[in-house]
Parts: C-alpha cells; sequence; structure tokens
C-alpha cells in the first residue's frame, strides 16, 4: 500500500469531519451548510494547513458536475431574452465602470496594496467583481426547489452569459486562444442524437449515474484538448442532452455526487492563502459593493419590463460574488501583475458575501412581502407575458405543483369533480407540456404574496392540494394561505415522517406521506377499478 496516500486521505478526511461539524452548526442556526464549509476553510487556513490533493480534486469534480447539471436544465431560449443577455452585458459594463473607478481613487491615493496597481488592473478587478457565483445560486435555487421557475431561469441564464464572458476574458488575458482541432467539437452538435439513444437503453440505475459521469467528465477533457475552458465542455454536454425526458432524472441521480464534491470547492476557497489584517480590511471594504451591484441589476431587470418580485428574487440569488473572480485574479497573480495578498482577498470577499447572500435567500420572498410597496415602485405598467398574475378562471380546487404526484392528483380530482379543478406551477415547460395533454394549468407561484392578494379578492377555492418539490416551499403556500384568512381545506405533501407534523402545525387540514402511503394509494386504486 502507498502510505504516501494513506497520510492524504487521512489528513483530508479530518478536515471533511470538521466541515460536517460546521456544516451541521450552520444548519442549526438556520444557514445553509456551505457558510459552515466555508468557515472550516478559514479555520484550518488560520492552523496553517494548506489543500490536501484529494480536497483539490473532490472541488475540480464539484464544479465540472454542477456546470453539467445547470446545462441538463438550461434551455437556450431563456439566453436569448433581452432580459438575460442585455441585462448582462450592460450590468458588467456599468460595474466594470463604476468599480474601476473606485477602484482607481484608492490607487491614487495611495491606499496599501492599492498602489501597485494601475488603471487595467483597476478595471481587472472591478470585471471580476462583477460576477454572481453560478455554485451558490444554483445549490441555494436546488434547495429551493426554484431551479425552473422565472426568477431562477433569469438567474441561471445570466449566469451563463457571465460565464461566457468569462471564460472568454481568460483565453484573452492567457494568449491561450483554442486550438484549430477546437473546431471538431462542432461535432457533437450532429451527434445529439447518439447521446440520447444511449441515455434511452441505460435504464434507471446505476448506468444512468455512470453515464452522466462520462458525459460530464469526457466533455470537460474534449473542450481541455481544444483549448477551450474545460468546465465549458461540461456545461455544453449538459444542453445537448437536456431535451431528453430522462434529462431530470439523471440531475436527480448525480445530485449526491454533486453536493459532496462541492464540499471540497467550499473548504477550499478559505484555504487558498495567509490571512492578514490587512487582507481582511480590503475585504470587508469590498463587502459592501455586493450591494450596489443587487441595486444595479434590479434595475435593469425592472427596466426590462419583469415585475418587481420576480426581479427582487433574481436579484437576491445574485448577491454575492463569484469563483470566477478568484480565478481571475490568480491570472494576474500568476503573471505578476499584482501582489499574491489580492488571492486571498477575494477569497474573503466572496466567503463573506455567500455568508450575507445565505439569509437573504432563506427570506426572499418576507423581504419582498414585508417592503411590496416600495419595490413596486420600480416596476413598469407593462410587463412580459409569462410575468403576469393569473386569473383562476372560477375553479374550486387548485393543484400547486404539477410535477409526477401533482398531476395524478390532478387528473384523478378533475374525474370526481369535472372541470372545476386547474393546476398552478411555476415551470413554463411543464405547463406547455399539460397544455398539450389537454390539462388546465396556470402560470403562478404559491409563494407570491401578490398572486394570494389576487386569488383573496376574486377566487372561488375551496379546496388547496399542495405538491410543490420540497418542505419549504409548502410551508411557505401555508404561510400564505394564513395571511388572507383561507377558510378551505388544505391538503399537502411530505416525503418524510417529521415534516407531517411541521406541515399540520403550519395549518395542513391533511398531510399525505407520498413514500410511506403510496401502498395504501396503491390498493385504493386496485379496488376502485374491482381486479380483486
Amino acid at each position: 500500500m502507498d502510505f504516501e496516500w494513506v497520510a492524504i486521505a487521512f489528513s483530508d478526511v479530518s478536515w471533511i469531519s470538521l466541515a460536517f461539524f460546521l456544516g451541521f452548526l450552520a444548519r442549526l442556526i438556520s444557514l445553509p451548510p456551505l457558510v459552515g464549509f466555508l468557515v472550516t476553510g478559514f479555520v484550518l487556513n488560520y492552523l496553517g494547513i494548506t489543500s490536501g490533493e484529494m480536497l483539490a480534486k473532490l472541488a475540480d469534480l464539484g464544479i465540472t458536475l454542477l456546470l453539467f447539471t445547470v446545462g441538463l436544465k438550461l434551455n437556450w431560449k431563456t439566453l436569448i431574452r433581452p432580459q438575460v443577455w442585455s441585462v448582462t452585458v450592460i450590468h458588467i459594463a456599468l460595474i466594470v465602470g463604476l468599480f474601476g473607478a473606485a477602484i482607481f481613487g484608492l490607487v491614487l491615493l495611495g491606499a496599501p496594496l492599492f498602489s501597485g496597481l494601475d488603471l487595467k488592473l483597476s478595471l481587472m478587478l472591478a470585471f471580476a467583481l462583477s460576477f454572481s457565483s453560478t455554485v451558490f445560486v444554483v445549490k441555494t435555487l436546488e434547495e429551493k426547489g426554484e431551479m425552473r421557475s422565472l426568477h431562477g431561469r433569469i438567474a441561471i441564464g445570466i449566469l451563463v452569459i457571465q460565464d461566457l464572458a468569462a471564460v472568454i476574458f481568460l483565453a484573452a488575458s492567457t494568449g491561450a486562444f483554442p486550438s484549430l482541432w477546437a473546431l471538431l467539437l462542432f461535432l457533437l452538435i450532429p451527434l445529439r442524437p447518439m447521446f440520447h439513444y444511449f441515455l434511452q437503453k441505460i435504464g434507471h440505475g446505476e448506468l444512468l449515474i455512470l453515464y452522466g459521469l462520462v458525459l460530464a467528465l469526457g466533455g470537460a477533457e474534449l473542450f481541455e484538448l481544444g483549448g477551450v475552458k474545460d468546465d465549458l465542455g461540461a456545461l455544453v454536454m449538459g444542453v445537448l442532452i437536456s431535451t431528453h425526458p430522462k434529462s431530470n432524472e439523471m440531475a436527480k441521480s448525480l445530485l449526491g455526487f454533486k453536493d459532496l464534491f462541492l464540499v471540497g470547492f467550499f473548504l477550499t476557497i478559505g484555504m487558498s492563502g495567509q490571512l492578514s489584517l490587512e487582507a481582511l480590511y480590503i475585504s470587508l471594504l469590498l463587502v459592501p459593493f455586493v450591494f450596489v451591484k443587487s441595486a444595479l441589476i434590479f434595475s435593469l431587470m425592472t427596466r426590462f419590463k419583469l415585475r418587481a418580485r420576480t426581479a427582487l428574487l433574481a436579484t437576491l440569488n445574485l448577491s454575492n460574488y463569484s469563483e470566477f473572480g478568484l480565478i481571475v485574479v490568480a491570472i494576474g497573480v500568476t503573471n505578476g501583475w499584482m501582489d499574491g495578498q489580492w488571492l486571498v482577498i477575494f477569497a474573503i470577499t466572496l466567503s463573506v458575501s455567500f455568508i450575507i447572500a445565505a439569509p437573504l435567500n432563506s427570506k426572499d420572498d418576507r423581504i419582498y412581502n414585508a417592503y411590496r410597496n416600495f419595490w413596486r415602485k420600480f416596476q413598469c405598467k407593462e410587463r412580459l407575458s409569462d410575468d403576469i398574475l393569473l386569473d383562476t378562471s372560477g375553479a374550486s380546487i387548485a393543484v400547486f405543483g404539477m410535477g409526477r404526484v401533482g398531476s395524478g392528483a390532478y387528473d384523478k380530482m378533475r374525474e370526481l369533480h369535472g372541470e372545476t379543478v386547474v393546476g398552478i406551477d411555476f415551470d413554463a415547460e411543464l405547463i406547455h407540456g399539460h397544455e398539450l395533454m389537454g390539462r388546465k394549468v396556470l402560470h403562478g407561484d404559491p409563494s407570491d404574496a401578490d398572486f394570494w392578494d389576487k386569488i383573496e379578492r376574486d377566487h372561488s377555492i375551496k379546496l388547496v392540494m399542495l405538491a410543490l418539490p420540497n418542505l419549504q416551499a409548502n410551508l411557505d403556500a401555508l404561510e400564505q394561505l394564513q395571511k388572507i384568512s383561507f377558510t378551505g381545506s388544505v391538503a399537502a405533501t411530505a416525503r418524510f415522517p417529521d415534516e407531517v407534523k411541521l406541515l399540520q402545525q403550519a395549518g395542513a387540514t391533511a398531510v399525505f406521506n407520498i413514500y410511506t402511503e403510496a401502498g395504501a394509494g396503491f390498493a385504493e386504486h386496485v379496488e376502485i377499478n374491482n381486479m380483486v
């Protein structure tokens, strides 16, 4: 046995154990575990421990799988919306101009570490600060089940455009332009039917997971061989199979691997350099600029006809700094353009922005509800067709969440009660598919206070069925129902026994555990169809 690898593994396992403990403490105080992971990195850094080889590999794998799963859920139609590409380009230009001027002002004043910069490097640092974190945003949206919501799709689209801008910058700054062999990468497009064929034939078990790893890592390797950023290859491979019906199943099957590997990424951020008081002071000076970023992007989104709530939730998702900023700064440090302390400064700034953004995103609906009149002042009178409040059309039964469970509930209730049933979901593509199947499904978000205001004024709903993707989404909907003093019945779905009690305490009239009661539902189906 190679005892050197045993030593590496033992040390990395000790770090991961500490990450688990601090991540658990973060969870206890209602913060995402990733905050605990970031703190773990800084604690280890303070103790003089550097990142191990295994941890670095986990981090790289985590980012590759993250971008692959983003590609699986990405719709190119989202990217070409003006609310995505125009907002992103204008926002980057404004941030580079404003932040670059502020940083260069500190250069002229001779501030520590800033004095070694010039105008070009000031603009480069501003460019690094203009990005938001793909890792953080995707993790946050996944935990809340909002990846396919309008604000989630807008936020992800903006991140993809930002990432493409970063890739172009990295290629230009390093002089490492793609080789002529990179042209062969376009052959992946006509090969898409073959990728779909294998995905259809591999079934639902371990081969599905293995195939996902092959596509993600293979795509990354092919792009790197062509002189293109490897992570972009993972993203492209995900996009190529995103239209297949099993793409969502593949994303779910890779979820555990991705989450595990991303622990390494969050740990390595805090371990990227030696801490100093000077670096800490400058980092804390840069952190408040994230709110300037947020104000600008919120203003741009509302100017491009997004509703105030949609713009605010997308803005809160993007209210952080990006790991790409670290990469941009690392290029400057490697080329000797700036002091190595800037890498530490950006690592601290990035981590603190995550710590600030985490509670903001967990309370985004409350932030909107508390200051609704203020946010609406920025809203244009004309709005997008898919961002307009729905009309429940006189329905008496509303099914929220039209996934597999919700669709089954909708069909059964329509069989029993006729056309008084309406389905509601925030996934536009899913809604279109239901409409093609003859179901009456409308676009809406049950955590949206504006939606419930409209419901309160003119609804005739007597029964609400909550089949939303996670516990928090159901709890948010129940909170809104309590606020409008809804007098009808509310049924909710749960995945685990502990969730049943929480939903009942929040006001659910009945709670159905989709796992433990699946057998009873199956037996009822058999009995109804007189098969016994």
